[in-house]
């Protein structure tokens, strides 16, 4: 499954529709997961234009107070949607998957770096995982939280990143999710002007996922 996962950090510019629409086209995506929409609203034309196809379902989550949007969309001839989860930092939507035949759960994710909000999020995606059937889970997009301190680098603050990287491994291991493996740049996010980095985007998924797609990446 070809999954497009990306903070656009505000979809208002064309600019950035087109390049979406160039990469949608280019990778032959079926589903994509955009963070950080800045916007309240989300029309059907607008889908059909990003996507380059009016064969699309999506799912708009409008944000708090101009933070937060996420938008989730999926070729209908690729993904049939079932049902949905929606609430502050994700967006879980459940479907099969037409030409495998095989039920899945997509969850959009983005959470701002308050760390009381990255718990509470962990907490909810955990108590939605461990109360549905579903084995074929994929967790995309902006988690705004590492692993390890060499996952953060050039900062300036003196944060104590333990309480963060002790929550967010305890939300994957008890969650048996498996961290996809980055190819290209090792870092995801920079500033400006280079002086720091981090990696916060990533994708999850289960150990039947991985199995599904051994090459999963």
């Amino acid at each position: 499954m070809i999954i497009v996962t990306f903070n656009i950090r505000g979809l208002g510019g064309g600019n950035k529709s087109r390049y979406l629409r160039h990469i949608i086209s280019n990778e032959g995506a079926e589903f994509v997961c955009l963070q950080e929409t800045k916007v309240k609203s989300i029309s059907e034309s607008k889908c059909y234009s990003l996507w380059g196809d009016n064969k699309v379902g999506w799912l708009h989550y409008e944000g708090e107070n101009g933070g937060g949007g996420m938008l989730s969309m999926w070729h209908q001839e690729a993904f049939i949607y079932e049902t949905h989860l929606m609430g502050k930092g994700y967006i879980a939507v459940y479907g099969s998957l037409v030409k495998d035949n095989l039920r899945c759960v997509v969850v959009n994710v983005y959470v701002a770096c308050n760390l009381r909000d990255k718990k509470t999020l962990w907490m909810e995606l955990s108590n939605i995982k461990s109360s549905s059937q579903e084995v074929f889970w994929c967790l995309c997009g902006d988690f705004n939280a590492i692993r390890s301190r060499d996952e953060r680098k050039g900062s300036t603050n003196r944060v104590d990143y333990t309480s963060e990287i002790r929550g967010f491994n305890s939300f994957i291991d008890d969650n048996l999710l498996l961290d996809t493996p980055i190819v290209g740049k090792k870092y995801t996010w920079f500033n400006s002007n280079g002086s720091a980095k981090s990696i916060i985007d990533r994708v999850l998924v289960t150990e039947e996922w991985m199995g599904k797609w051994l090459m999963c990446k």
